[in-house]
């Protein structure tokens, strides 16, 4: 998309045509890197994008750059994590090969990528363009991160409760979630005194689904002591799987 905007910027070619004409040649590597189904996809979105571009018009809402770089950003990020299998820019194609070869994440290589479409736009149009280009980018990718590992980050639970029985069934029949059960000891006692032994239930749960677990609880035992925690992924078990994906 950025290299089609800088050629549509200098050579006054409608960026339609440049949308579909310099992705082609990375949806041919994706053919044989990801497989039919991707790059099917993949030319209906953005041929779709092309039309869109070519055909509706759009008012100007603003002519502020700093709105436009961050709500862009904003709203290019829901578009590309809502997205199923497929793609509207085909350098990310590319950084899937090349990170398989030189040994970076996709992450670094769409980086590297950038870095380098900043640097021509910089030199084609004003570094004061690239830096908001940058921004946008920025923007863009702080929203896919938010959208896919924030609202949906996964949950450690762990509860200790008198009615730990009754909360495990909950969790399992109730919530449809896996359980993991730890024999624990109450630590507080004094020198000679007997340590209580209980039942430790652990849990994973998406970030959405803590307030009903919270509210579940309560309805069980309003004192149970809970601790959450962040969890960057999981495999296997009972978890609820993550509906969107990078």
């Amino acid at each position: 998309m950025g290299i089609s905007l800088l050629i549509s910027e200098t050579t006054n070619t409608s960026l339609s045509i440049l949308i579909v004409v310099i992705n082609l040649p990375f949806l041919i590597l994706g053919f044989s890197q990801i497989g039919k189904q991707f790059v099917i996809k993949s030319i209906i979105a953005i041929i779709g994008l092309a039309l869109i571009i070519h055909f509706i018009p759009f008012p100007l809402i603003t002519s502020d750059k700093l709105l436009i770089a961050v709500f862009g950003g904003f709203f290019l990020g829901i578009g590309m994590a809502i997205r199923g299998g497929a793609v509207i820019d085909g350098t990310e194609v590319l950084t899937i090969y090349l990170s398989k070869k030189i040994g970076l994440t996709i992450g670094d290589v769409i980086l590297l990528f950038n870095i380098l479409i900043f640097l021509f736009a910089s030199y084609i149009l004003s570094v004061e363009i690239a830096i908001y280009a940058m921004l946008t980018y920025l923007a863009a990718s702080k929203t896919i991160d938010f959208i896919i590992e924030g609202v949906e980050e996964y949950t450690g639970v762990t509860i200790i409760s008198d009615d730990s029985e009754k909360i495990r069934l909950m969790i399992t029949e109730k919530l449809k979630r896996g359980v993991t059960i730890y024999i624990g000891k109450s630590g507080f006692r004094k020198k000679g005194e007997k340590l209580l032994e209980f039942d430790i239930i652990y849990t994973v749960i998406t970030r959405l689904e803590v307030a009903r677990l919270q509210t579940e609880i309560d309805k069980i035992d309003p004192d149970a002591f809970i601790i959450m925690n962040s969890i960057k992924d999981t495999k296997g078990g009972m978890i609820k799987k993550r509906s969107l994906k990078k």
